[in-house]
């Protein structure tokens, strides 16, 4: 995964950090998740409902009265952007209500937590202070990683494969047709290569669009490009190795060099500066919407959950290795929006989840690490009621949908609140690999606007939520003892 010259930088930022931290330790907590699974929200109501301490009524440190306070710190990082944690709170606690602008870069914030130790070897020194450092970035830059132990022709093989596939091959149809008419021995062609890139990108953007729910599509930057949109480390796509070694003046060629300067100028130094130095990592997931999608969609998001996992530097972290090397020794698996389903559902969605990664988790657990599975939901936008239907009582979610949702022929228009019956998750979780039409379409989502706060709320209360607190009691209640 790294080279030498990139491990000696870790060490010596681990040395760094770890010297720093003689006093005021620091905990790096990442948070990913792929395209929409609530990363911004769930950051944001951590900070919040940190900072007010009235809503986490499961986080250890404070039901035992040992969290004496959080409070935002001066951003530790000035090559890195801070998280807009004020801009987003904002945004959700607006008379205008709306949910947050998604993640499309790293950013970083960094909490100061006071409390009270609770061991006797410590509790007599009085208070302790540690920084929580949160790093969020888009969980498609995850799915880079694993494109460092790959060359060009390998990821190409696998891209094309992947392509052909029956959930993908209608898709890729017009970009595959394309790369049948390039000639990849010629000349470089620089409009031939922008129309290849142009079209594979364009397939990797219908993958993920609702109705397929696919996951696995890497590079990740083609997906949030940024402010490197067009450049040529972006200008590439997957070809099929001619029978010929290429010239170097070749089509195929310039692809591989661009897709190897991919590597180099985006996915290695995400990967030395960042992500080789977290403690702990949550992963959201937004498994309903694969769920609506189909069989096909499941199985995809199981595959890159599965790929995202290889990627961790995962284990324990004893004294003696502090100082050089960093691993992360607790994952959590969290499936987003559980407010969309009533809490009879919970644990089903959670058993779902817990499925999909089942074999990521084993390899985490061989190499030392603790993982933990859950639903939740960062913010709680719904509350729940029952109707009567043919004599049965159903459990809804009673919420106002977004402007512009729809259900049959009904449009929302973002004002009116409504009781929605969306189905029921399986009891056997196994049943969601079964065939195509098993769960496609069968369940009812609609995307909510953020719930209305009452005045003390709004201005100094805890945002609502559906199982924060035992999410980071497991991420950092081992820390505040």
């Amino acid at each position: 995964m790294a080279n030498w010259t990139d491990e000696t930088r870790i060490a010596l930022d681990n040395m760094r950090d770890s010297v720093t931290g003689l006093f005021v330790p620091t905990i790096r907590l990442g948070v990913t998740g792929l395209s929409r699974a609530g990363k911004t929200v769930f950051i944001t109501s951590m900070i919040q409902n940190l900072i007010e301490g009235d809503n986490l009524s499961l986080f250890a440190p404070l039901a035992e009265g040992r969290l004496i306070g959080a409070q935002l710190s001066p951003h530790p990082n000035a090559a890195m952007p801070r998280f807009a944690y004020e801009e987003h709170l904002k945004a959700l606690k607006g008379e205008d209500r709306h949910w947050p602008q998604s993640t499309r870069q790293i950013s970083q914030v960094r909490l100061m937590l006071k409390f009270q130790p609770d061991h006797w070897a410590t509790a007599w020194a009085g208070p302790r202070e540690v920084h929580l450092d949160i790093v969020d970035y888009p969980g498609e830059w995850l799915l880079d990683l694993p494109l460092l132990d790959k060359n060009y022709r390998e990821w190409s093989d696998d891209a094309l494969q992947k392509a052909h596939a029956p959930a993908r091959a209608n898709i890729a149809e017009d970009w595959l047709n394309l790369t049948l008419k390039a000639d990849a021995t010629a000349p470089l062609d620089e409009e031939m290569a922008t129309r290849l890139s142009n079209a594979f990108k364009a397939y990797l953007q219908a993958c993920r669009a609702d109705e397929h729910a696919l996951s696995a599509l890497p590079p990740g930057r083609f997906l949030m490009p940024g402010d490197m949109d067009g450049s040529p480390a972006l200008t590439f796509a997957p070809l099929p190795a001619p029978d010929a070694t290429p010239k170097s003046d070749s089509l195929y060629a310039q692809m591989e060099r661009r897709y190897e300067a991919y590597k180099n100028i985006v996915v290695r130094p995400f990967f030395r500066d960042h992500f080789a130095r977290l403690d702990r990592q949550i992963i959201l997931v937004d498994a309903l919407t694969a769920l609506n999608a189909g069989s096909d969609a499941v199985k995809d998001l199981e595959k890159a959950l599965s790929e995202i996992l290889t990627c961790f530097k995962t284990g324990n972290n004893p004294l003696w290795t502090r100082f050089f090397s960093t691993h992360i020794d607790k994952i959590l698996f969290a499936a987003t929006k559980a407010d969309h389903m009533p809490h009879t559902n919970h644990d089903r969605l959670g058993d779902v989840l817990g499925l999909l990664v089942k074999g990521a988790r084993q390899r985490a657990h061989y190499q030392g690490a603790e993982t933990q599975s859950m639903a939740l939901a960062a913010i709680r936008a719904t509350h729940e009621g029952e109707v009567e239907h043919e004599g049965k009582m159903l459990k809804t979610i009673i919420g106002t949908p977004q402007k512009g949702e729809s259900l049959g022929d009904k449009n929302y228009d973002g004002t009116s609140e409504i009781a929605l019956y969306p189905g029921n998750l399986p009891e056997n979780p196994d049943s969601i690999f079964e065939d195509e039409q098993s769960y496609k379409g069968k369940l009812k989502f609609l995307r909510f606007r953020p719930p209305v706060l009452d005045n003390a709320t709004r201005q100094k209360s805890g945002l609502p939520h559906i199982r924060l607190d035992r999410a980071l009691n497991f991420l950092l209640g081992d820390k505040l003892q």
